[in-house]
């Protein structure tokens, strides 16, 4: 692999504000609220099984469901005990045993959400949220070893839950159990602060991370009384959500939890990992802004302070997501991929065509011909001229949409394309573009007269039973949106995304070429596989040309 040339420092602008928008995503409207503090599912007294409610045993108890439509599900599971009190910014514990049967019919609530980009219901959230949902084929029985997907959502590690995204049409339509989690967010589950850090055995602030991995074993241990598989399990996430499935290949002791993986719109050369240093030092600007300055017992001071007043001390201070340089993540995510020190599984992974539509439209709606080419200049000094030449408003229509393929390519695209060829040459890779020029987006991000198709986000509703999209799947998106169901559910069952009668999805190739990757473009008139991904997005420019982006 070539190693690109050094980018220049003026260039970070423009991406930062695309990594700081990463907040945004996966809601469903603006809003901001006080975190309750505790709103756990309720149990119930034994009671006989009614009509179609499926009752399942799992190490803390028996569970009672409910068939929704042609599966079923099990809802608000608890996979870790509630981490509040003195359990708040401690690792992950086991959940406590019931002894009656719990009723598993609705949500639990969100984790506390530290962004202002919130949810449709912004007071359904809690400290106590470790929690998951279980989709499984109607008839589905303990023993029966289907495949087994494991969802992260996405939200900049500060906000979002996994309650949006149901697994009912997945687990019917490929024969699968779909889990969706939560974990913790913000301050909450990315706080490496040394006092923090040294109380538990991985030595790390990541607790969020910490919250998936105890998913992943909650998961192998109990899935199998689902009808799932623990042999066969494939996590997969969304742009802060692939962003943690790069931080669990990167760690060595979850090895064996999981067996394939699936990164959506979070390639792992782009959303890389501060430092324990770094860390320690954003963790102590937090814990002093939120009054906390006794060092001796800035723990306990953290522990006691409401969880709204961590919210607001958050507000002008970054998540930064998992930490690297600690027992849970020795290496940054990319740096281990590309040393061969990670557990290696087969990979898929993709992006939208106009990733940053979505960022652009939130942050600079109105942007203007003169502002867009004062932003480049600003951004990328001597190189910009070409910058210009590359990207002038003129092919595009308008500022908003140049400065949109500007972010996307130099960012989402050509990282994807970078990302799957350090996977590529060591296992199995399959490479996608989703490309629906009338795609919906996430409700209450549009804005009149932009187009933002295609943009971060947009494929969520054609795989999830997603409630925050801005309208339903015509047909044609619906024929769509079951044909790549199946390529994911292919690939979770086999390692490899091959579905009879639908276009073969080739692996991508292992050469230092990125403009050879084979990659299957997701259009609703025509799937198929294309080599022009790399060349479409200008990555032969971004990795070697003046800007030279390092991966």
């Amino acid at each position: 692999m070539k190693r690109p040339g050094t980018r220049p420092s003026s260039a970070r602008p423009l991406l930062g504000t695309a990594l700081a928008l990463l907040a945004l995503f996966t809601s469903a409207a603006p809003a901001t609220a006080t975190p309750a503090t505790t709103a756990a599912p309720t149990t119930a007294a034994p009671t006989s099984v009614a009509g179609s409610r499926p009752v399942v045993t799992v190490a803390q108890g028996k569970l009672r469901g409910q068939t929704h439509d042609r599966a079923q599900e099990f809802l608000g599971v608890p996979y870790a005990a509630p981490p509040v009190g003195e359990a708040r910014l401690r690792a992950p514990r086991e959940p406590r045993r019931w002894s009656s049967v719990r009723e598993a019919d609705r949500q639990a609530p969100a984790c506390v959400q530290f962004s202002p980009f919130g949810l449709a219901d912004p007071s359904a959230v809690s400290e106590d949220c470790l929690y998951l949902d279980v989709y499984r084929p109607k008839g589905a029985r303990a023993g029966a070893r289907l495949p087994v997907i494991l969802w992260i959502h996405g939200g900049a590690y500060s906000q979002g839950t996994g309650t949006q995204f149901g697994g009912r049409t997945m687990a019917d339509l490929t024969n699968s159990v779909v889990v969706s989690i939560n974990y913790r967010l913000g301050q909450l589950g990315y706080l490496a602060l040394p006092e923090l850090v040294r109380e538990n055995a991985r030595r790390s602030g990541s607790l969020g991370l910490l919250d998936q991995v105890e998913a992943l074993r909650w998961t192998r241990q109990n899935i199998a009384a689902f009808g799932g598989n623990p042999g066969n399990v494939t996590v997969s996430g969304q742009s802060a959500g692939s962003g943690s499935v790069c931080g669990l290949l990167a760690a060595p002791s979850v090895a064996g939890l999981f067996h394939r993986a699936v990164l959506q719109s979070g390639p792992c050369t782009l959303i890389r990992t501060p430092d324990s240093p770094r860390a320690a030092s954003q963790a102590r600007e937090f814990a002093e802004a939120a009054g906390c300055t006794d060092q001796a017992r800035v723990v306990a001071c953290l522990r006691a302070t409401p969880a709204d007043a961590l919210v607001e001390a958050a507000r002008t201070l970054p998540t930064s997501g998992p930490a690297s340089g600690d027992g849970l993540l020795p290496m940054d995510p990319a740096a281990a991929i590309g040393s061969g020190n990670w557990n290696r599984v087969p990979v898929l992974i993709g992006s939208t065509r106009s990733e940053s539509r979505l960022f652009v439209a939130l942050s600079q709606p109105r942007l203007t011909e003169a502002e867009y080419t004062a932003q480049i200049l600003a951004t990328y000094g001597t190189a910009s001229p070409e910058v210009l030449a590359r990207y002038p408003v003129s092919a595009y229509g308008s500022p908003y949409l140049a400065l949109s393929a500007v972010m996307t390519d130099s960012s989402f695209a050509c990282h994807t394309a970078w990302t799957a060829r350090l996977f590529a040459s060591q296992v199995p890779t399959f490479v996608y573009e989703f490309d629906d020029p009338d795609s919906p987006t996430l409700a209450g991000a549009q804005v009149p007269g932009l187009d933002m198709a295609n943009a971060h986000s947009a494929e969520l509703a054609y795989l999830h039973d997603f409630t925050a999209g801005d309208r339903p799947l015509t047909p044609v998106q619906t024929a769509l949106a079951t044909r790549m169901k199946r390529y994911w559910g292919a690939f979770a069952r086999f390692g490899t995304p091959t579905v009879p009668g639908q276009t073969p999805w080739p692996a991508t190739g292992t050469g230092n070429d990125i403009g050879a990757a084979t990659v299957l473009t997701l259009n609703p008139a025509a799937t198929q596989p294309s080599s022009t991904f790399a060349s479409d997005h200008q990555c032969a420019f971004w990795q070697t040309g003046p800007i030279g982006q390092p991966l």
